[in-house]
């Protein structure tokens, strides 16, 4: 079963999120989609939308899970942003909580050490 994925976050100011996203992705976006969506392919056939949209900005809740947790959140440290929330399962599954300025919440899990 092949599985593909297209999530899209809401922000009010475009230019600020964009900035940011960059910070936390680590590199500039894939492709411009238009003048107010922007998407990163976080690996084929999954991607990350950023899109301007007041009305809905600030409810986005997601979770990407990699292989590399601890170089990942490593390298966003080093480029300025710190998780918000650390969290370790009974399972020992791994998650780092990113908020943007606008309060959306992006997670990164990952395996237990």
């Amino acid at each position: 079963m092949s599985v593909d994925l297209f999530a899209c976050i809401s922000v009010r100011d475009f230019a600020a999120a964009l900035g940011w996203y960059e910070r936390l992705l680590g590199t500039p976006p894939t492709f411009v989609a238009s003048p107010e969506e922007v998407v990163w392919e976080l690996a084929e056939h999954r991607s990350l939308a950023v899109e301007h949209r007041p009305e809905h900005a600030g409810h986005a809740l997601t979770t990407v899970f990699v292989g590399d947790f601890d170089e990942r959140v490593a390298a966003i440290s080093a480029r300025g942003l710190e998780p918000v929330q650390r969290e370790t399962y009974g399972n020992g599954v791994r998650k780092a909580v990113y908020r943007d300025p606008d309060g959306n919440e992006i997670g990164f899990g990952g395996a237990p050490e």
